[in-house]
């Protein structure tokens, strides 16, 4: 028999979970009860509230991550911009640092689980750095924080990359379970639910087979290109206001992030008009990533791994031994940046 957990956590997108959930039981009905459906947590049986009206349901299990068989993870229901904690980066950075993260990084090791994930749920999952390199797909206003992720955001409606199957938008759960029934249980079963709901499947899946194709549409930089990891000098229109070396010295910094406060120390020199710098968290120093001075401003990238796995842009000013300004990654809200300098 098949089996599929669906994952609830609190804030999570009913649609996400409910779609699926009815197609994969109208499945089993299909096809003789050869396939079982049932929502679980991290935690184990408890009533999960929703991030849509406040609506709770009942989770019957605790989720097996070496269960052979599929496991769905949904997205989060909320604002997407602003700072609220019923936000949706605010509602996946907690689910994320629940027992979740470590679960699903056991279920992607196993040989005969399916990960399938619905809108924000391959958000949840990147964010906890189990995405990294990995082809796959979200709502189209997180593409940008997938990419950020080191995910590799694809434009489809359902990304197959093997053990991981994505959806983007709220409505791809039903693509996403109709899918997999073909897949697994075979197409004459799906078609019997695509009639049952009246409903076909949009779009073609992506698969990383076949040709690869030329660049008949330009949208612009690849947000998963590598960032140019050579210091850039100072000597670029609109630096003329202050030297880079304003910048120079030991931070101590703190970054308001919509899952917590980040602190790291910042280090930052210019020596022959090449400006250079390190940020320390914990045990952990990275190289900024091109680092260049204008508009009175520094900015540079930076690869991060707590609270979450992102790709932060930083922008900041210098006003003596003080530093504000800001850390963004794809859709969350840029986060405030203050500093002081220490040396």
């Amino acid at each position: 028999m098949l089996k599929v957990q669906i994952v609830l956590f609190d804030g999570f997108d009913l649609m996400d979970a409910i779609g699926p959930y009815e197609v994969f039981s109208a499945a089993s009905m299909a096809a003789d009860n050869a396939l079982s459906v049932e929502f679980v947590t991290a935690e184990g049986p408890r009533s999960v509230t929703s991030g849509v009206n406040g609506l709770k349901m009942d989770a019957s299990g605790r989720l097996i991550p070496e269960q052979a068989g599929i496991i769905v993870v949904p997205g989060a229901a909320g604002p997407v911009d602003g700072d609220s904690p019923d936000s949706v980066p605010a509602l996946l950075g907690r689910a994320m640092n629940t027992d979740l993260t470590g679960l699903m990084e056991q279920a992607l090791g196993q040989k005969d689980v399916i990960v399938a994930t619905v809108c924000g749920g391959s958000l949840l999952l990147a964010m906890g750095g189990l995405l990294e390199g990995r082809p796959a797909v979200t709502n189209h206003l997180g593409m940008d924080m997938l990419g950020a992720t080191g995910a590799v955001p694809i434009p489809a409606r359902v990304v197959d990359d093997g053990n991981l199957v994505s959806g983007g938008g709220v409505t791809s759960g039903l693509d996403v379970a109709l899918y997999l029934v073909e897949r697994e249980l075979g197409p004459r079963i799906a078609i019997e639910v695509e009639r049952l709901f009246e409903f076909e499947r949009r779009g073609t899946v992506w698969r990383a087979a076949g040709m690869e194709p030329g660049n008949l549409i330009r949208t612009g930089d690849d947000p998963n290109t590598t960032a140019d990891k050579s210091p850039i000098t100072s000597e670029t229109p609109g630096n003329e206001h202050i030297p880079a070396s304003t910048f120079d010295g030991d931070w101590d910094a703190t970054i308001a992030t919509p899952v917590g406060k980040l602190q790291v120390q910042l280090s930052i020199s210019t020596a022959h008009g090449i400006i250079q710098g390190k940020a320390t968290q914990g045990n952990e120093t990275v190289e900024f990533l091109n680092p260049v001075l204008q508009d009175n401003k520094l900015a540079w990238s930076l690869k991060i791994t707590k609270p979450m796995r992102l790709n932060l842009k930083f922008e900041v000013a210098a006003d003596g031994d003080h530093m504000t300004g800001i850390a963004k990654a794809g859709m969350l809200p840029a986060s405030k940046l203050t500093g002081t300098r220490i040396s």
